[in-house]
């Protein structure tokens, strides 16, 4: 499992490493393409860029710190800088965004002559399309693998490659048209596309720092443990996650059979254990505290084979989200 682990936060490293390179390549083609054409929407875009590598570059030490073993001063790992790193990307794309605003909004009014337009729109569809494309392919492996940095990262990409797609709008209708100012119109309209995306960003590693609950991943844990439910498995309830970067950790409180054996209550907690992760992630990490069954739970009990059944069987209870979730039991609790 560690091995396994280390190889997962090493690709993770190496795929940001590509980010950060791809970023500094195009920052320059964009440079390049703002000297030739004079176009502050295309300076605007490459300011960005600046961004988009100052950010690339703090989420790679923030995942080669998340990589690092857990040890006495940090018993849960350090995955959770890359719900720093993920809020620091968010505010630098919202600073970018604002700043797309205020330059468009000033633009409106006092218009710059470009030049060479042919050239610089080439340059900035070739970006863009880069742009576009690592950021898709970095967005789905941070999905995949439930990276924060990598999901961020890619969110970042894309963004980046709707607001050059906002810019190519407005060189094409310039070059076609000569109306200056339709380049500050459009560019205004993605300044606040990605502000509103970095706002969002910004709002998703805040939830993640202050362990906000993640009910999508909790109704897909419950709904798998509805599915293949044992019949030692009486009750399951204070159901809890905690993210720390991309590994997970989760709490609840698992009912069974009063006189099992600890030994065999620690078997069902192992096959608990090895459910969630081959349903939902592998490099879960579960820790299930058992409860003894009590009178009352013969009557939501299936266990055809207890001996020491007080009550008639009544009817199965589906373990509902709302209440798997809380500090109480199904049923007749």
């Amino acid at each position: 499992m560690l091995i396994k682990f280390i190889k997962k936060q090493s690709e993770h490293i190496r795929l940001q490493m590509f980010v950060v390179l791809v970023g500094v390549v195009l920052l320059l083609v964009k440079f390049i393409a703002f000297g030739l054409t004079n176009s502050n929407a295309i300076l605007t875009d490459a300011l960005e860029s600046i961004i988009n590598v100052a950010a690339g570059a703090f989420s790679l030490y923030s995942l080669v710190v998340s990589s690092r073993p857990r040890d006495e001063n940090h018993p849960y790992g350090h995955g959770k800088i890359e719900f720093i790193a993920a809020t620091l990307e968010g505010s630098l794309i919202m600073v970018a965004g604002g700043a797309i605003i205020f330059k468009s909004t000033y633009n409106l009014f006092d218009p710059v002559p470009l030049q060479q337009l042919d050239t610089g729109i080439l340059l900035v569809l070739a970006g863009g399309i880069v742009n576009y494309g690592v950021g898709y392919l970095i967005e789905a492996k941070g999905t995949q693998s439930n990276n924060m940095v990598l999901k961020a990262g890619g969110k970042h990409l894309k963004t980046d490659a709707y607001s050059t797609a906002g810019i190519l709008v407005g060189l094409l209708m310039i070059y076609l048209t000569g109306l200056v100012w339709l380049d500050s119109m459009v560019a205004l309209m993605f300044g606040v596309i990605i502000a509103t995306t970095g706002y969002r960003i910004i709002r998703s590693s805040v939830g993640g720092i202050m362990d906000e609950a993640d009910y999508d991943l909790l109704k897909r844990i419950v709904k798998v443990l509805n599915e293949n439910r044992r019949e030692n498995w009486i009750d399951i309830h204070n159901l809890r996650v905690i993210k720390y970067g991309s590994t997970l950790h989760i709490d609840c409180h698992l009912t069974v059979p009063w006189y099992l054996t600890v030994l065999q209550a620690h078997d069902e907690v192992d096959a608990v254990a090895a459910l969630v992760r081959e349903k939902i992630d592998p490099g879960i990490e579960l820790f299930i505290h058992t409860d003894p069954c009590i009178e009352p739970s013969c009557q939501i009990c299936t266990k055809e084979s207890c001996e020491n059944r007080q009550h008639k069987f009544h009817h199965r209870v589906e373990w509902e989200f709302d209440k798997v979730i809380a500090d109480r039991k199904h049923g007749v609790y």
